[in-house]
């Protein structure tokens, strides 16, 4: 789950961590009263999306008028704002962050993250901040600065003030730099995230050093223990069909092809659906129903995938261990009856009775086609797309 930049700043704050002072506005009409109540004679206007590259998409004004902040919050507000990450279709602009303006001297990069690879929390640090830190690390690769926290001793001192020589800073703002990285990783551990990104991190003119923006992604797997945190999320930032998902606890992520996908495990899925492409055909999503599916997760996940208008077949394929394929076929059919499918359905069962689940598929009167195996299922699902778009 994401959280909107002010609601991470929020986070950073009640951790004592200064942020730019800053209001949220959802209707043009409030920027003269957000002005008014920052102050000053220039303000940025920042559209709240969960995605990178707002900047350069026109979703960050400098506004140096109360004018222009108005024509800002006027065009932003209720528009869809499309970034290189959420392309094509963008993301609704339903908030305003305005925040004071700052005289910066200098722009890094930080961010905490989790290193699969090493198996630790990572701290990543650069002296190019407010860039896209991908190109960075591909073309200069010199300028990423790293440090591995040990989970029994935690983020050492010397690992910040590694970071802080590191990224040019001297004097009191080496001491302030590792007070705040400490703090940040205490933010991080405490609100189970997978990523906190400071993009960029500045330096004022004074030499404070504060968050001009920030980005947090909580473990999905954990929200149960942060109910503050998840109850801010906002689904109208995600696909309707995955908002949909989500309220039934099933994992979906829409994609743009045309054959559904309804599988239990999240690396069967992945296999399903590159078994789909090699077969010449493109999958509409990624669905997995759990290692539990029930005859009414059945019958949800069809709903959810038949919203989708560009869905031409669909492909299930349930390996039957928790649950015995003879009950997934009885729910299969149960949902198949009762949500009134009308695009081609193969199947493909495997595991514990999956001879008999067939057998109830093969004599259930209905439009469905049992396949032997994961390779034919995928076969028989394009086709069957293909032949539906002509």
């Amino acid at each position: 789950m994401n959280l909107h930049e002010y609601q991470a700043k929020g986070v950073l704050r009640d951790y004592g961590i200064p942020t730019p002072r800053g209001v949220t506005i959802r209707e043009p009409g409030q920027a003269g009263a957000a002005a008014a109540e920052l102050g000053g004679s220039a303000w940025v206007a920042k559209a709240q999306i969960h995605a990178g590259g707002r900047g350069k998409a026109g979703g960050v004004k400098l506004c140096r008028s109360a004018d222009e902040l108005a024509a800002a919050a006027g065009a932003l507000l209720g528009r869809r704002l499309v970034t290189y990450q959420n392309a094509p279709d963008g993301q609704p602009v339903a908030t305003l962050l305005i925040e004071e303006t700052l005289h910066i001297a200098r722009e890094l990069y930080l961010s905490i993250t989790v290193d699969r690879a090493a198996e630790r929390i990572g701290l990543v640090a650069s002296a190019a901040g407010g860039m896209e830190i991908e190109e960075v690390a591909r073309t200069e690769p010199e300028k990423i600065l790293k440090e591995w926290v040990n989970p029994v001793t935690g983020l050492m001192d010397y690992q910040g003030r590694n970071l802080a020589f590191g990224l040019g800073l001297a004097g009191e703002q080496v001491g302030a730099f590792v007070k705040l990285v400490k703090t940040l990783y205490r933010v991080f551990i405490d609100k189970d995230l997978g990523l906190l990104e400071i993009n960029p991190l500045v330096v004022t003119d004074t030499g404070a050093i504060l968050p001009l923006d920030c980005k947090m992604s909580l473990d999905d797997n954990a929200l149960y223990r942060q109910k503050a945190l998840a109850e801010q999320a906002d689904l109208g930032q995600i696909d309707p069909k995955e908002a949909e998902a989500h309220a039934h606890n099933v994992n979906y992520i829409a994609l743009s092809g045309d054959i559904g996908c309804m599988v239990n495990g999240a690396g069967l899925a992945m296999a399903t659906m590159d078994l789909i492409q090699l077969s010449g055909g493109q999958p509409a999503n990624f669905l997995d129903v759990g290692g539990g599916a029930t005859a009414q997760s059945v019958a949800q996940a069809f709903q959810i995938i038949l919203a989708d208008p560009n869905v031409k077949s669909v492909l299930i394929n349930i390996f039957g261990g928790i649950v015995r394929c003879d009950l997934i076929a009885e729910g299969i059919i149960q949902a198949v009856t009762q949500v009134g499918v009308q695009v081609p359905v193969v199947v493909r069962l495997e595991g514990t009775n999956a001879e008999r689940g067939r057998e109830l598929l093969a004599h259930s009167g209905l439009a469905i086609v049992a396949a032997n195996d994961l390779t034919e299922a995928a076969a028989l699902a394009v086709r069957k797309a293909q032949e539906a778009a002509q």
